[in-house]
């Protein structure tokens, strides 16, 4: 028998059906970044999925993963001059990259039947092994012409187009999972989303009887087949729906289980209550984020398994080089990325050289504007949330210029978007671009890159010399940029939030901003760090800067990925045992060649 103590990378080379747990691990997700040619994703929460995934190939787990087509995209940033965002649709073609498959399936929508196919696409691992992604589409002939639309935007559209596209994620999934003939054992719903897979389940475990015949045993039942990963410790992250809406939605049956289950307070269909109640593990993304939305939600036990990000994907081609004559067995076990310890350290920082020679050189492409490759680059680049604080660096703009003349020069490349309804978020962008406008001195500069992207994350996370995040605790529910960053030797300046929490040693892998009840404080220790310890460090000490950034890829590049995450959710989620040490003895897959 399996020993479930084994390190992750003892499963490569293995198939799924050589997998300790000869069954098959569904994961849905509203989006997932698949390749950097489909707009299938709108940031972190797809890219972790697509890293997710693409660790699972990697080892040969037994995965399929459910998302939505997307057809037109997320969307496309236009900035203005003065900092205006718009935004256009981002179609593709999925025709013409993604395989049809066959069986279509039912799901009822406002009492009405909504067809739904199915399209694949395999993500494939470093032994060739495959992990097939199925696109839900609804643009069936047959469907209303309101109802072909549903999967084409990406968070698009009002309330109603949001859970009628969660009832084809969740239930439309299920429905096409056993009509593609998937033998599924374990569930899990990559945020609440997908929380309404757990009502096609239960209503295929009392079928014939009625949900309103559902017992606690019915209910245990579903349990034992549902995982949820929630990633959000802000309350609007966590989609309701007002009742009435969503009987007129669900049909009346169906809201009366959910009310009964406890899945409705405050008069609202609760997505996370969903998937709280209809999950046997439950797991926040960080150490810290699992502490917080324990306090959230007390009726419920909450784990943490804290994020990664797929290290083949993020490191770049010059550093990879460098691992591979190094350290070549990194790729199949990341945890081998701590024996960069022994790599001599000016050899990563000339990697990183290359690496920050191609980001400028992409950013005078991409805006006409020359950077200095010898000046200190400074990159903050997320989705423009309030509470991530885009604007936190300019309370002082005139302190920040007076640093950067005394230090010796500073460049700052910003990127970002804001949801088109987030109000706040697009007035934080135009505030950035306004205050950079408004600092007249040669020795700062600063840049915001419109429509940042997987491409741009990567030369961004790969090329700058320090990564910037200042969200407002405890807000953070963990953040991955920063480890890509890691993972290419660049150390971070960051709030105490989300996964900094674990991967901050002071001076080694990055630096902390101090806490404090007013944002003012906050924003002088972040300056206090700029001008007393990094850039002198920079500019004055650059064989320690080059010492700190070996640090950062060995300590915190060896943990952050996903091979580490992934096993995680192997041993404690998806196949926990059953207190002896076996592996639980579950109905093998059925494979998709």
């Amino acid at each position: 028998m399996t020993d479930i103590n084994k390190s992750p990378m003892d499963f490569r080379g293995q198939s799924a059906r050589d997998f300790p747990v000869p069954s098959s691990i569904a994961y849905f997700s509203m989006e997932i970044a698949v390749d950097p040619t489909m707009p299938t994703y709108s940031g972190g929460l797809g890219m972790l999925a697509g890293d997710t995934l693409r660790a699972a190939a990697d080892i040969g787990a037994p995965v399929v993963a459910v998302t939505l087509l997307h057809r037109k995209g997320y969307f496309r940033q236009h900035l203005s001059a003065d900092g205006v965002q718009t935004e256009e649709d981002d179609p593709w073609n999925p025709e013409s990259v993604l395989e049809p498959l066959g069986p279509v399936a039912a799901i009822t929508i406002q009492n009405r039947p909504v067809m739904v196919r199915a399209w694949r696409h395999v993500i494939r691992g470093l032994g060739g092994q495959g992990v097939p992604v199925i696109f839900l589409d609804t643009d069936v002939e047959s469907n209303d012409p309101w109802d072909r639309q549903l999967t084409d935007h990406l968070y698009g559209g009002d309330t109603h187009y949001r859970l009628c596209q969660e009832v084809v994620l969740g239930m439309g999934g299920v429905r096409i999972l056993a009509a593609l003939g998937y033998s599924i054992t374990v569930h899990h719903m990559n945020e609440g989303h997908a929380a309404l897979l757990t009502l096609g389940l239960l209503e295929d475990r009392v079928n014939g009887r009625g949900l309103s015949s559902t017992t606690e045993e019915d209910v245990q039942a579903v349990r034992q087949r549902c995982v949820f990963t929630t990633h959000t410790p802000v309350p609007a992250g966590h989609d309701r729906f007002a009742i009435d809406h969503a009987r007129h939605v669900l049909g009346g049956e169906r809201i009366e289980i959910l009310q009964r289950l406890g899945c409705c307070p405050e008069e609202s269909l609760n997505m996370t209550y969903v998937a709280l109640r209809f999950s046997r593990y439950v797991n926040g993304v960080a150490m810290q984020h699992g502490k917080v939305s324990q306090q959230m939600f007390p009726g419920y036990s909450i784990h943490a398994i804290t994020n990664g990000v797929h290290a083949a994907t993020w490191i770049a081609k010059p550093m990879q080089k460098l691992l591979d004559e190094k350290i070549p067995e990194w790729r199949h076990d990341n945890q081998y990325l701590r024996f960069a310890i022994g790599i001599v350290a000016s050899e990563i920082e000339q990697r990183h050289r290359e690496s920050k020679r191609a980001l400028l050189t992409a950013v005078a492409r991409r805006t006409g504007v020359t950077l200095n490759e010898q000046c200190f680059t400074l990159g903050f680049a997320r989705r423009a949330a309030s509470y991530k604080r885009a604007d936190m660096l300019f309370w002082d703009v005139n302190r920040l210029a007076q640093i950067a003349e005394e230090c010796g020069g500073l460049q700052i490349l910003y990127g970002g978007k804001a949801h088109p309804h987030d109000e706040p978020g697009k007035a934080i962008i135009h505030r950035v671009i306004e205050e950079a406008g408004r600092l007249h001195s040669d020795a700062i500069k600063i840049v915001y890159l419109e429509n940042y992207e997987w491409e741009l994350g990567g030369l961004l996370t790969s090329g700058v010399d320090l990564w910037l995040n200042t969200p407002r605790r405890p807000y953070e529910a963990s953040g991955t940029s920063g480890m890509k960053a890691a993972m290419n030797g660049v150390p971070s300046l960051s709030t105490l939030d989300g996964w900094w929490v674990e991967g901050c040693i002071e001076g080694a892998t990055g630096w902390a901003i101090v806490e404090a009840d007013e944002e003012e404080m906050e924003s002088e220790s972040l300056y206090e760090k700029l001008a007393v310890e990094i850039l002198p460090l920079y500019y004055r000490y650059p064989d320690r800067w080059k010492e700190i950034m070996r640090m950062t890829l060995a300590v915190n590049g060896a943990f952050f990925n996903t091979q580490r995450m992934l096993h995680q959710y192997l041993t404690n989620a998806y196949f926990p045992g059953d207190g002896s040490g076996q592996w639980i003895d579950l109905p093998e897959m059925v494979l998709v060649k």
